[in-house]
């Protein structure tokens, strides 16, 4: 007999406090089941959350210290990657496959996803031309799994996974890949990511009318595929990494430590300054509302500390015993992390200057940026006639011409929602809801859910 199949859905932004009204289908499943607040890791960050979801360890253990860090041996800030060897730690596939007899496992779009060894997975992977071009496509195992899907559902809407159109659309496909896969394979454990409300969570703040909208919207979409696998015998975990706070100011690191001649730029020849990581004293990898900030020289690391202490906007200073203590003392954390003061956020910046700011940072390019940037959501508002600029770029690009698509702005004091630190407040932070209530301990970390997911098959409270 085959084990009964368990999925589990990351509804980012959802928290205990939004579950409610405008959820009345996720309100219905925790009401028939059972709603815990979640108690998360730090930093609060998808990538993080759920490499700890997936191996039960902190950063400490499985090295996914952000969404992105500085690579010392390249001298490289890199984020968004995507292969599993990444995340170190036993995954909850491989306890699960020695332990479940007919184990199987589908992973659809969860982070550090490539080459993880499950049996099916789908992400998104473009590829990258040598005349510059960038071709949205999806990468899957099997490979011809993506085709499959596609040729079902339609080509998969990549600018609304990501950039200033982002928005339903990709949830919704990510959500029907999921039921075609669970009635095709019926996989012991389905994992699902869908991050809607992250969007409007982050241009318009938890407060704004049209966050509310898309609440009922991923609701909808959430709850009926709760409602397609529940119907077919499967068990169903909800959980989310955070809450989405309204963002009241960008806190800007980088350029304190470039007036104060810690952080390096190289000069391109039109004047454009890009970051120097390897040859800067000092240096933040900005991370929503965390940043690790890399010291070469130890010598240095009074002066940094008390120049980012006395920021306005900075909240914490982390290190080596509060890295410890935070589960984050891991060889790819820097030598202090910053955490914001509630509200507010840190950018990636480092030019003085807009005119002199580096190519790429009027565009999405999630890859080249040394930082995360959610100005990405935005097309600039001072653009003039700006849905002709997008076609006019959308032309070029079509005729073979080597543009930039610049179209984002540099104003950070657009973002209205923001996350990355830990809740004061658990109804504003992580969450869980299970179907069973039976199974569900009275206190759940972030670190206890994969003897959560173990548990399913087990059919015993962990702990």
């Amino acid at each position: 007999m085959k084990p009964r199949p368990l999925v589990v859905l990351d509804v980012v932004g959802l928290t205990p406090g939004l579950v409610g009204a405008d959820t009345p289908r996720l309100a219905a499943l925790a009401a028939a089941g059972g709603l815990r607040p979640l108690g998360g890791t730090l930093p609060a960050l998808t990538t993080s959350a759920q490499a700890s979801m997936l191996t039960g360890l902190t950063p400490a253990g499985h090295g996914i210290v952000g969404n992105g860090w500085y690579f010392r041996d390249t001298a490289e800030v890199r984020f968004w990657l995507q292969p599993n060897a990444l995340m170190g730690g036993e995954k909850v596939w491989e306890a699960a496959r020695a332990r479940v007899p007919g184990f199987t496992c589908a992973q659809l779009f969860w982070w550090y996803n490539m080459y993880a060894a499950v049996d099916w997975s789908v992400t998104p992977r473009p590829f990258y031309p040598a005349d510059g071009r960038k071709l949205p496509a999806l990468y899957s195992r099997p490979a011809e799994l993506q085709a499959e899907l596609e040729a079902e559902l339609g080509a998969f809407p990549f600018f609304d996974f990501w950039g200033p159109r982002a928005g339903l659309p990709s949830s919704r496909w990510i959500a029907e890949s999921a039921r075609r896969v669970f009635d095709r394979e019926r996989p012991t454990l389905t994992l699902v990511y869908l991050p809607h409300l992250d969007y409007d969570g982050q241009r318009l703040g938890p407060d704004h009318p049209g966050f509310r909208a898309a609440l009922r919207e991923i609701d909808a979409v959430a709850g009926d595929l709760v409602d397609h696998v529940r119907a077919r015998d499967a068990d169903v975990l909800v959980v989310s990494a955070s809450g989405l706070p309204q963002a009241t100011a960008p806190v800007h690191l980088n350029r304190a430590l470039r007036a104060a001649g810690l952080l390096a730029v190289r000069v391109d020849p039109d004047g454009r300054e890009l970051p120097d990581p390897g040859g800067s004293r000092a240096f933040a990898v900005a991370d929503h509302q965390v940043a690790h900030v890399y010291v070469h020289d130890r010598a240095d690391l009074p002066a940094v500390r008390a120049l980012l202490a006395g920021l306005d906007g900075v909240g914490e200073l982390l290190d080596g015993d509060g890295l410890r203590a935070a589960g984050l003392d891991h060889p790819r954390s820097g030598e202090l992390l910053a955490v914001a003061a509630p509200g507010r956020w840190f950018t990636w910046y480092h030019w003085l200057d807009d005119a002199r700011a580096p190519d790429y940072a009027r565009t999405v390019d999630i890859h080249r940026k040394p930082g995360y940037d959610p100005c990405e959501l935005f097309v600039d508002p001072a653009l003039r006639a700006p849905k002709l600029r997008l076609a006019t770029r959308l032309l070029q690009k079509q005729l073979g011409l080597r543009m930039l698509l610049d179209v984002i702005p540099l104003d950070a004091g657009l973002v209205r929602g923001t996350h990355g630190r830990l809740a004061a407040d658990p109804a504003d932070g992580a969450l869980l809801i299970g179907s069973r209530a039976e199974l569900l301990p009275e206190r759940v970390a972030m670190t206890d859910l994969k003897a959560l997911m173990l548990a399913h098959w087990s059919r015993q409270r962990p702990g």
